[in-house]
């Protein structure tokens, strides 16, 4: 072979290398800030090969600019143990008003890791229920104070403002990770019962954590859903007209190596449809901190946020 027709074939070679390196790219998420996970890259993967059922319009990729997100974690379901429930006809009506995501996973079993990736990036390093704790580093919470916005957590059962200790009746501490934070202030850490009534007093980020027999941990589905329907209905109706949306995602599933859980976003500016795009615990957190213009915490620096599902 001739010097020029080596030079060309290379040429071809290297052309086909670099498309498929960048096909490969938009699939996994993957670019010079590191590698995925694994298994958010096979959920990627996944999610590419379907088309989702609802479609991005030409303003996808905008990010409104919300009064309040309210984000509560439900317990140790499957998304197919409570999207089609007859045991949970409000979260399925959320569902229809809202974005419901068919692949959504969450990171590990039990159940705390979960709850402290979605907070922090990061489970810091726990495989289990274990407590107390304390870990420093970048959270949603000290985000959102820095930069000048509010956060609250409330606890149902929780028997007072900043209280600490593990578990109190049906409360329980491993579902609140901003307890295991002490640079944020005690101030943050606040039972339901101080919840404001009137909504447009709520802090820019609440995060809402039913008590175990409202959350499907001890109680039943049915029971979740009463709580949730009673207790934040309300919210949903009110945040449609006033820029604020209700965040619902569970921890983990029943148990399994999938770890397919439900997630649903419902309020204003959200675009009501199934979407069937990968989402873990890391890309809601990214997903919150865009929404705020906020710096990224841990694993959820290598996550894009949900953008598809926003309309103007």
């Amino acid at each position: 072979m001739s010097t020029v027709l080596r030079l060309r074939a290379a040429g071809l070679v290297a052309g086909a290398a670099a498309l498929l390196l960048t096909g490969l790219t938009a699939l996994t998420g993957c670019s010079d800030h590191g590698p995925a996970e694994p298994s958010a890259v096979v959920s990627s993967l996944g999610a590419q090969a379907r088309q989702p059922t609802a479609s991005a319009s030409p303003d996808a990729g905008t990010l409104p600019r919300l009064q309040h997100v309210v984000v509560v974690v439900e317990e140790n379901h499957a998304e197919s143990q409570v999207i089609g429930s007859r045991s949970a006809p409000y979260l399925n009506s959320l569902a229809r008003q809202g974005a419901s995501f068919t692949s959504s996973y969450g990171e590990y079993h039990p159940s705390q890791p979960n709850y402290l990736a979605l907070f922090s990036g990061s489970t810091q390093g726990l495989g289990d229920d274990s407590c107390p704790h304390r870990f420093s580093g970048p959270n949603l919470g000290s985000q959102l104070l820095s930069a000048g916005l509010t956060f609250t957590g409330y606890a149902d059962s929780l028997p007072h403002t900043g209280y600490l200790g593990c578990t109190s009746g049906d409360y329980a501490r491993k579902h609140a990770p901003w307890t295991d934070f002490p640079a944020l202030p005690a101030s943050v850490d606040q039972p339901w019962s101080r919840h404001p009534a009137d909504w447009s007093a709520l802090p820019t980020v609440s995060f809402v954590i039913p008590d175990l027999q409202h959350d499907m941990h001890d109680g039943t589905v049915r029971q979740a859903d009463d709580w949730l329907r009673a207790n934040l209905g309300g919210y949903v109706q009110w945040a449609r007209s006033h820029d604020s949306v209700l965040l619902v995602t569970w921890d983990e599933d029943d148990d399994t190596p999938a770890n397919r859980i439900p997630t649903l976003i419902v309020g204003a500016h959200v675009r009501p449809g199934v979407y069937t795009e990968a989402v873990d615990h890391y890309r809601l957190l990214r997903t919150i901190e865009a929404l705020y213009g906020l710096p990224t915490a841990g694993q959820s620096a290598r996550r894009a946020p949900i953008t598809d599902i926003w309309q103007r």
